[in-house]
C-alpha cells in the first residue's frame, strides 16, 4: 500500500462513491494530478448510498441543470458499457387529474431541456410494463432514454477510481477517515487523517449522507439531511430467466402512490430473480441526523441501510397490489429489505461549488446516482475553468444565506423536500411551511393587519397581494380577469393586479426590504466595483448617482444584475435582489481577494435599512405634501437615477430615484426603527399598499425587465440580453475581452424576446394563465427551437399584464425566429398556444408616462 503522501493538489473526502468518483475522472480528464481519495470504507464504499443504490436513470425533470446532468450521466454510463436502456414509464391512476396533469407538464419540460420523453396510452403502458393492471391506469409518460446502471453504479465508482489510479494521477486510502481539515485565515491549508497530515490548498466533499461532518471539519454549514427511503424485495420471480439480463421490463413509477418497481432480471445475474418496489414517505418521512447514522461495525446491513419497519409502507403497499397484482402473490424477502438513507437539501436542490465560508474548500453533495457523472463533470469544469457549461445558480452552495443554514431551519425544509420527492406535483410557486418567519421587515405588522397574502424568499416574508384591497377588484373588475383553473389560480391572489393598476392610476408603495444591500468603503471600493461592473460607477461618477449594471464572467456570462449607487469617492451602495444577494457578495468577496485588494470593507445593511418603493404618477406630489422641503424633489433638482438623504416628517430617508415597475418614483431607505412611522405616514396620504406580485412579475414584463437567474443566466451574454450598453466604457473590467467579442459580431445566435399569447384559452375554452417554464415550438414542425449554439427555446418568465390585458412571456429565440411579429408556439399541460413576438431585446409594451398600452 502507497504511503500517505505529505502533500496533494487536492484531497477528495468520499471517493468511494459514485460522485467522488466522478469527480475524480473529469478532474483527471482536464489534466490534474496529484490528487488524494479518502474514504471511511473501502473503495469502492461498501456503506454509502452507491452501494445500495437503485441505480436508476430518468432523464427529466422541471431544472434544467438536473436534465442536463441527467442526460450527461446515462450517455457516460452508456459509453462505459454499464448502461441498459430499457426505458421507463411514469403513470397515471384512473381519477388521479393531478397527476395526468403533470405528467402533460413534465413532458413540456423535457422538450424545454432536451429530454426525449413523450405521453402514451393506457394500452401501450400495459404492453410494454405487462404487470400492470391495464383498468387502473389512465395514461403514461415514456421516456425512452431511462434505464439502469449495470451491474452496480458501485462497480462503476470502483473502475473510475481503478483507472484513475492506474494513470498515476489518482492514490487512494480506503478506510482513512479525514479526522480534521486545517483552515487558517479562511483558507484550507490542509486534512489530518490518523495515517498523517496531507498539505493542499483544495478539499472536496463527496461525502453523501455524511457530508455536514467533515464540513463542519472546514469550518462551513453544510444544509443536508440524510432520510430513510423504505426499499423492498419480493420473489422467486422468473420472468428473464436465462436471458442473462440485469434487468427485463422497463422502469415503472407510480409517483401519485410515492413508488417505483423494478425486476432485477435473470435469478442468474447480480440481484436477480426478484422484484425491487422502493417507496417515499410522503407523509412522515425519517430524518437521520449524520451524526446519528451508525458505524459499519454497529450496522445489521450496512450504515446507510436501516431497518425496516412494516407500518412505514403498509398502505402505500396495498395500493402497489392494486396496481402491480404480482406483488401481492410473491413472498417478501424480509432479510434483505432495507430503509436506504438518501440525501436531501433545505430547497431540493445539489449542494456544489466552494463553500462561502471557507476558500478551497468544495462540494459535490446530494447528488442522485442518474447525476454522478453529470455532476462530477460540473464541479470539474468550475474548479478548472471557472464554471460550468449551464449557470449553476440553482445548485451553487453560496446560494444560501447564513439564517437557511442553521440546523433548526435545515432540519424543516429537508423534511418538507422529503414529503414532495414523489408526490404532490409541486407547484412552481409552492410556498414552504418550515423556516418562516424568520426575516421580517418594520412594516409586517401593518401588513399583516391589512391580510397580506405572504409568500417567503431567502427568509424574508413577502406580501403579495392585501386582503384588504379587495374593494379594488369592483373598481377594476373589467381589466382583472378570473382565474378559473385551479393550477394557474393556485398561490395567485386575483386582488394583486387590481393593486397594479391602482398603482399605475394614483399612488402605491411596495414593501422592498427583501432588498440585499452591501455598503462597499475605503480605498480600494473604487477599484474592486469598477472592476466588478460592465457600467461605468468610478471615475467621474458624481456622489449620489446610482447606476444600473451587471457583472460578467470571464467568457461575457451575465452573471449578476444589480444597482451600485457612488455615496462618496471612496464608498458606494451595492443593491441586490433579495434571492442573488449572497451570491452576488460571495462574488465580490472573492473577487476583491483575486484582484488583492484588500483595503476595503463591505457592510452588511441588509437588515438593517428597511426599503420602500413609492411609485405610481402622483408619487411626486405625494411626497411633496410630506417633505420637510417639497421643492428639493422636483424633476430638475431630483433627477432620475440620483440618490440623497431627504426628511419626511422629520423622519431621516435615503430617496433613490429609480424604479422596476415603469412608473415615476423613488424607492426609500429608512433604518429598521423608522419604518413603521414611515408606513403610517404614506398611509395616512392614501397610499396603496401594493403587494410583490406587481413588482416581481406583472408590472416587470409590461416593462420587458429582466430577472436575473431566470432571463439572465451565464449561458447567454448582455447583447443577447438585450442589455449591452450604447458604449463600452474605458476602464477594464471583468469579462471585457468578451464582452467586446460579443458586441463585434454581425449577429447574437439569440436574441431574449417579449411575447404575448395571442390565444389563451385551451380546448375546453377555459383561460388560461401559464406559470413555471414551457417549451417555445416552431409552428411549422411543432419541434422546439434550437438555436446555433444548441441552445433550446423555453418562456424564461411569464405573467399575466392587466395595463395591457395580455399574458407576457419573455424568451431567447434563434436569430432567425427573433422577428417582431412572428408567429410561434408555447406548449402548456399538453395543448399549443399562439404566441406573437412583440419585441426583440428590450422594449416595454407599456409606457406609464404616456399612458398609452402597446401590445
Amino acid at each position: 500500500m502507497a504511503a500517505l503522501p505529505q502533500q496533494a493538489r487536492a484531497v477528495i473526502i468520499g471517493q468511494g462513491g459514485i460522485v467522488g468518483a466522478s469527480v475524480a475522472h473529469h478532474l483527471i480528464e482536464q489534466g490534474w494530478d496529484d490528487l488524494v481519495g479518502l474514504d471511511k470504507s473501502s473503495i469502492p464504499s461498501d456503506i454509502g448510498s452507491t452501494s445500495h443504490a437503485s441505480d436508476f436513470c430518468y432523464m427529466t425533470s422541471h431544472d434544467k441543470m438536473s436534465c442536463y446532468t441527467t442526460t450527461y450521466s446515462q450517455r457516460f454510463y452508456e459509453r462505459l458499457g454499464h448502461y441498459q436502456k430499457v426505458g421507463g414509464l411514469e403513470v397515471a391512476r384512473v381519477g388521479d387529474a393531478a397527476r395526468l396533469a403533470e405528467l402533460e407538464r413534465k413532458v413540456a419540460s423535457g422538450k424545454a431541456f432536451g429530454t426525449n420523453v413523450r405521453m402514451i396510452s393506457a394500452a401501450e403502458a400495459a404492453e410494454r410494463f405487462p404487470l400492470l393492471d391495464r383498468d387502473l391506469i389512465q395514461a403514461a409518460m415514456w421516456d425512452p432514454d431511462a434505464g439502469l446502471v449495470v451491474p452496480r453504479s458501485q462497480q462503476v465508482a470502483g473502475e473510475l477510481v481503478e483507472r484513475a489510479v492506474a494513470s498515476g494521477a489518482l492514490t487512494v486510502f480506503a478506510d482513512t477517515p479525514a479526522l480534521d481539515i486545517d483552515v487558517r485565515n479562511g483558507r484550507v491549508h490542509g486534512v489530518e487523517t490518523a495515517k498523517g497530515y496531507i498539505s493542499t490548498s483544495v478539499v472536496i466533499v463527496t461525502s453523501g449522507i455524511w457530508g455536514p461532518i467533515p464540513a463542519a471539519m472546514g469550518g462551513a454549514a453544510l444544509p443536508l439531511m440524510p432520510v430513510e427511503h423504505p426499499l423492498l424485495f419480493f420473489g422467486p420471480f422468473d420472468a428473464f430467466a436465462g436471458t442473462g439480463r440485469e434487468i427485463g421490463y422497463p422502469l415503472l413509477r407510480d409517483q401519485g402512490n410515492s413508488a417505483y418497481l423494478r425486476d432485477t432480471g435473470d435469478p442468474a445475474s447480480t440481484e436477480g430473480g426478484q422484484l425491487e418496489w422502493g417507496y417515499y414517505e410522503a407523509r412522515n418521512p425519517r430524518l437521520v441526523p449524520p451524526g446519528d447514522i451508525l458505524e459499519r461495525h454497529q450496522a445489521r446491513l450496512s450504515p446507510s441501510m436501516r431497518d425496516l419497519e412494516l407500518d412505514q409502507v403498509t398502505e402505500a403497499f396495498e395500493r402497489a397490489i392494486e396496481l402491480t397484482p404480482v406483488l401481492g402473490e410473491l413472498g417478501w424477502d424480509e432479510k434483505h429489505s432495507f430503509n436506504g438513507l438518501l440525501s436531501v437539501t433545505n430547497d431540493g436542490g445539489s449542494l456544489v461549488g466552494e463553500s462561502p465560508e471557507t476558500r478551497g474548500l468544495w462540494f459535490c453533495e446530494a447528488v442522485w446516482v442518474k447525476d454522478g457523472p453529470g455532476m462530477g463533470k460540473v464541479l470539474a469544469d468550475w474548479l478548472t475553468r471557472g464554471k460550468p457549461e449551464l449557470d449553476p445558480h440553482g445548485i451553487d452552495i453560496a446560494r444560501f444565506y447564513p439564517v437557511q443554514k442553521t440546523p433548526d431551519y435545515v432540519y424543516g425544509r429537508c423534511e418538507e423536500i422529503a414529503r414532495k420527492i414523489y408526490d404532490p406535483p409541486v407547484h412552481p410557486r409552492e410556498p414552504f411551511e418550515t423556516g418562516r418567519n424568520l426575516r421580517r421587515s418594520p412594516f409586517w405588522p401593518r401588513e399583516v393587519e391589512l391580510g397580506g397574502h405572504f409568500m417567503e424568499t431567502a427568509g424574508w416574508e413577502r406580501a403579495h397581494g392585501y386582503a384588504a384591497n379587495e374593494p379594488l377588484l369592483e373598481r377594476y373588475a373589467g381589466q382583472v380577469p378570473e382565474r378559473s383553473n385551479e393550477w394557474d389560480a393556485r398561490h395567485f391572489w386575483r386582488v394583486s393586479n387590481a393593486e397594479h393598476l391602482a398603482l399605475s392610476d394614483d399612488v402605491g408603495m411596495i414593501n422592498l426590504s427583501h432588498f440585499a444591500i452591501y455598503d462597499v468603503t475605503g480605498p480600494d471600493a473604487e477599484a474592486l466595483l469598477e472592476t466588478l461592473s460592465v457600467a461605468k460607477v468610478g471615475g467621474d461618477t458624481p456622489a449620489g448617482k446610482g447606476v444600473y449594471t451587471h457583472f460578467l464572467d470571464e467568457w461575457g456570462g451575465v452573471h449578476a444584475d444589480l444597482t451600485i449607487v457612488r455615496l462618496a469617492s471612496d464608498a458606494f451602495r451595492v443593491i441586490c435582489g433579495g434571492d442573488t444577494g449572497h451570491r452576488d457578495l460571495v462574488w465580490m468577496t472573492r473577487m476583491a481577494e483575486a484582484k488583492e485588494l484588500e483595503r476595503l470593507h463591505v457592510e452588511d445593511r441588509t437588515d438593517s435599512l428597511a426599503t420602500l418603493g413609492v411609485w405610481g404618477p402622483n408619487a411626486r406630489r405625494t411626497l411633496q405634501a410630506v417633505a420637510d422641503a417639497p421643492e428639493t424633489l422636483d424633476d430638475e433638482r431630483f433627477p432620475f437615477a440620483t440618490a440623497r438623504e431627504i426628511r419626511l416628517h422629520g423622519l431621516p430617508v435615503w430617496a433613490f430615484r429609480i424604479s422596476y415597475v415603469g412608473e415615476q418614483g423613488w424607492e426609500l431607505y429608512v433604518p429598521f426603527s423608522y419604518g413603521l412611522a414611515l408606513w403610517d405616514l404614506l398611509f395616512d396620504q392614501g397610499v396603496t399598499p401594493v403587494g410583490i406580485e406587481t413588482y416581481a412579475n406583472s408590472r416587470r414584463l409590461e416593462k420587458s425587465l429582466r430577472l436575473q437567474n431566470a432571463d439572465l443566466l451565464t449561458e447567454y451574454n448582455l447583447v443577447e440580453a438585450g442589455l449591452a450598453r450604447p458604449k463600452v466604457k474605458a476602464a477594464d473590467f471583468h469579462g471585457k475581452a468578451a464582452y467586446l467579442a460579443q458586441r463585434e459580431r454581425d449577429r447574437q445566435p439569440a436574441y431574449l424576446c417579449t411575447l404575448v399569447m395571442e390565444e389563451h384559452r385551451d380546448a375546453s375554452g377555459t383561460p388560461r394563465f401559464p406559470v413555471g417554464h414551457a417549451p417555445i415550438l416552431d409552428p411549422a414542425s411543432g419541434d422546439v427551437l434550437v438555436d446555433s449554439e444548441g441552445r433550446r427555446s423555453y418562456v424564461t418568465s411569464i405573467a399575466y399584464g392587466p395595463s395591457v390585458e395580455k399574458v407576457i412571456a419573455l424568451g431567447y429565440l434563434p436569430e432567425e425566429h427573433a422577428r417582431e411579429g412572428n408567429g410561434l408556439l408555447m406548449e402548456y399541460f399538453g395543448e399549443h398556444y399562439p404566441l406573437r413576438v412583440a419585441a426583440v431585446g428590450y422594449r416595454p409594451l407599456y409606457d406609464p408616462e404616456s399612458l398609452r398600452p402597446r401590445s
